[in-house]
């Protein structure tokens, strides 16, 4: 008896959690259980589906833990699959963070746009709102409609917004804090949704401007009040409610899961949610997975609507959230349009996804034969980029199971001019030696982008390190694409006689080209950048670095309103740079 067949007898019937490893000890898959013996031991007993069936067939080991109840093997889970992101995991962890606006608790305060409501306590928070264009059209009006401090730093003199009538000017008059204070406490009605008060007295305004045949300035009144209703309406999908609200549905087809949300705070529709993977696992316990891991790095709602029937008991005990489970009235409505969404989404897609899939593996499978290799789950992809020496740059890509791993990619600046071999020596020699130094698995493989010069080049800096990495470079045809493989003696590989590996290779080559002209092209802007804003007399270190940070690149710099400039140069000094940066631009 073989010692898994032996370690799957010996387990308890506890709740935990298990690890299942590949030949390489990876970890390929994490799940839970209620009873360790019964759930492990059933990935090895009858008949699976396509996906655990490919799990089960590269599992030789596993590890468990055992807990004291399920809800403690669920927050387990999530931690283990966090810190390890088996590839056999439905990774549902979503960074994504919503834009606030917030007012800040300045003596003068400011409207600014905040992704962190944590870092200032005392300020006054309001949204969120469904993306950062929608934050930043709402700021802009509110500072238009408003004339609250503009600045980062008090200068000592007014500047062009008390001008426009935008700023008070508390840098050089002094004014009443009631007036803020009452300043501060209407905005945060209109930025609540309260914008009665606001229209009464843009309507107001308008009509009295008519009165008095001042059309422009009623214009401007009008104009004022459709911005409002733009930058209001928009966001609203069910004003009678501000409750903020979740609803998640999920629908299974032929081994696919597709997990469909619909995000709402304050009766405003944020955004929409949707995962789709292929099933290793129930179909219920993935979704329930998916909600609790959602909410790992997710604001938890007033309310989350969850469908009918699904038992929620594990999750109310680990999320302190209203559950509701709608049968009838609007709210099942709304469920049932959640998972109506997610029933067309994934009709299409599940033949499509497990076509991919098997393509990948397929194309791996006749790469490790070709190659000769025991295994080619991990393979990494180097590529250098330079213009007559200039800024010379490499890049490391890195593929996982023939996805794209892209928290591995790495950049670098080269040191060796238009000399492609010593630029490869180079960063081939400083990519491994750390890994080395961390500790860090190699590769099982290494692409080169180019012939037997790179190759070499490449297993001088191996050697030296005394690895063991195979290496081959990407044979390119008259039309420079990817036409087939070389080896370390310069043998060609054919690869256009496998379809699927022709394509895994082409998009290969497409990322990690895609991934060094970025950065070099960057580097080369950057460098332009500092050229031209050098050359542009009276502008300190200090100015320059405030432009770039508020303005993002050059073409951005030279197309900022004066209004804009103003938060960084002093007035005196706006129109001469603009004069001198259009000339110099032009003469790029």
């Amino acid at each position: 008896m073989s010692d898994l067949k032996l370690k799957l007898q010996t387990l308890p019937m506890e709740p935990g959690c298990y690890l299942m490893r590949d030949t390489s000890n990876t970890i390929i898959y994490v799940g839970k259980a209620v009873k360790l013996k019964s759930r492990v031991n059933s990935y090895f007993n009858g008949a699976h589906d396509y996906k655990t069936t490919k799990l089960v067939s590269q599992i030789v080991d596993f590890d468990y833990f055992v807990t004291k109840t399920e809800k403690e093997a669920l927050i387990l889970e999530i931690n283990l699959i966090k810190q390890h992101r088996p590839r056999f995991n439905i990774m549902f962890m979503d960074d994504k963070s919503y834009p606030y606006l917030k007012l800040t608790h300045e003596r003068y305060p400011r409207l600014k746009v905040a992704r962190d409501k944590t870092k200032d306590k005392q300020a006054q928070y309001f949204g969120p709102y469904p993306d950062a264009s929608a934050a930043h059209t709402m700021r802009k009006l509110m500072n238009h409609l408003y004339p609250v401090r503009k600045c980062e730093v008090l200068p000592k003199k007014v500047c062009l917004y008390y001008h426009l009538g935008q700023c008070l000017g508390p840098c050089e008059f002094k004014i009443d804090p009631q007036v803020y204070t009452d300043m501060a406490t209407e905005m945060g009605r209109v930025l609540k949704g309260d914008d009665k008060a606001l229209r009464e007295r843009l309507t107001r305004s308008m009509h009295e401007a008519t009165e008095v045949l001042n059309y422009e300035k009623a214009k401007e009144f009008r104009d004022d009040l459709r911005a409002l209703d733009y930058v209001l309406d928009r966001q609203y999908v069910a004003k009678e409610s501000n409750m903020d609200r979740d609803a998640f549905a999920y629908v299974e087809v032929k081994g696919v899961i597709a997990i469909q949300g619909l995000l709402m705070r304050a009766g405003k529709l944020l955004d929409r949610s949707l995962a789709i993977q292929i099933l290793v696992d129930d179909a219920q316990e993935t979704f329930l997975d998916f909600i609790v891991q959602y909410y790992q790095t997710q604001a938890l709602p007033d309310e989350l609507l969850l469908p009918y029937g699904l038992d929620v008991s594990l999750i109310q005990q680990v999320l302190d959230v209203k559950i509701h489970q709608p049968q009838r009235g609007e709210l099942k409505q709304l469920m049932d349009m959640v998972s109506q969404n997610a029933s067309q989404q994934i009709q299409q897609k599940a033949d499509m996804l497990k076509l991919k899939d098997s393509a990948t593996e397929d194309a791996l499978s006749v790469l490790k034969e070709k190659l000769n290799l025991a295994s080619v789950e991990t393979i990494e992809l180097i590529d250098n980029s330079h213009i007559q020496g200039a800024y010379a740059s490499s890049a490391v890509v890195v593929f996982r199971h023939g996805q794209a791993s892209k928290k591995d990619y790495r950049l670098y600046n080269n040191h060796n001019g238009a000399d492609d071999a010593a630029n490869m020596e180079e960063v081939i020699y400083r990519r491994y030696l750390r890994l080395i130094k961390e500790k860090q698995t190699q590769a099982d493989l290494l692409i080169v982008d180019g012939g037997l010069i790179q190759i070499r080049a490449a297993l001088k800096s191996i050697r030296a390190l005394n690895l063991q990495l195979p290496v081959v470079g990407l044979v390119k045809d008259e039309k420079h694409t990817t036409s087939g493989l070389m080896d370390e003696s310069g043998e060609r590989i054919e690869t256009q006689d496998h379809q699927a590996l022709f394509f895994m290779l082409t998009r290969m080559q497409d990322e990690v080209h895609r991934f060094v002209l970025a950065h070099h092209q960057k580097r080369r802007s950057k460098g332009q950048i500092k050229s031209i804003l050098d050359d542009i007399e009276g502008l300190g270190p200090k100015r320059k670095q405030a432009l770039l940070k508020r303005f993002k690149n050059l073409k951005g710099i030279q197309a900022a309103s004066p209004e804009e400039l103003i938060e960084i140069l002093p007035k005196s000094m706006i129109e001469r740079f603009k004069q001198a940066l259009d000339a110099l631009m032009g003469m790029v």
